[in-house]
């Protein structure tokens, strides 16, 4: 199992060439699937996600698929990330994604996808590996407006492969309160383990081993 779980994608050559050297062969010799389901449930302006999409596509892939999971038959889905050395989930609402996953039956499969293939997450995309991804912790960090955005009160984690919580955009100017006062805020009332990342930081997790890939600054809490 090979996760590069990032805050804002591919944004500097320590990330990318972390993947290159995961992936275990040139990007043009490989297929990746970009999935944004998680980007659906976001309002307003999407140029983030056209900016990443460019990002990686610019990599230089065999083959360049995108994938929505919502609206297809799940063997469709399952069939189109197995056809992929790369299976990279972006950025958005994790509730969403979330539940797109675990509520279509995908859960399973995409585990299974996982053990011979490398997953990128993107901020979202990233936080959905948590094992406590759960209504409890939507409380801790204050997302709950994003999980009632979605008519919810609760959520299960789809895959739950990670022994702590990922909290993206440490610090990043398009999160502005995002600092180091709100990352002691949130660890003060957490019961659970806590890494806080930047745009320029990923956990990196090979065979349930787990280090951080960085050009800035990340906190865990433990």
């Amino acid at each position: 199992m090979d996760l590069l779980l990032t805050s804002a994608g591919l944004r500097n050559e320590t990330l990318t060439d972390a993947l290159r050297d995961m992936l275990g062969k040139p990007f043009g010799s490989a297929n990746i699937v970009y999935v944004p389901t998680a980007s659906m449930a976001e309002p307003g302006d999407h140029g983030w996600l056209l900016s990443d999409m460019t990002r990686v596509h610019g990599l230089g892939w065999r083959e360049f698929d995108i994938l929505e999971l919502n609206g297809l038959p799940p063997r469709l889905v399952l069939d189109r990330l197995e056809r992929a050395d790369v299976i990279y989930v972006g950025g958005g609402n994790h509730y969403h994604l979330a539940r797109s996953i675990t509520g279509n039956g995908l859960a399973d499969g995409i585990r299974e996808a996982l053990a011979d293939r490398v997953y990128v997450g993107l901020s979202a995309g990233s936080m959905i590996l948590s094992q406590y991804l759960t209504e409890h912790s939507a409380d801790v960090l204050g997302d709950t407006a994003d999980l009632h955005l979605l008519g919810a009160t609760t959520v299960t984690p789809p895959l739950p492969l990670l022994d702590a919580y990922l909290k993206p955009h440490l610090h990043s100017p398009d999160f502005p309160e995002r600092d180091d006062t709100w990352a002691d805020r949130i660890t003060a009332r957490a019961d659970f383990p806590l890494y806080f990342i930047d745009d320029d930081t990923a956990l990196r997790v090979r065979d349930d081993k787990v280090d951080v890939v960085s050009e800035g600054r990340w906190r865990f809490h433990p």
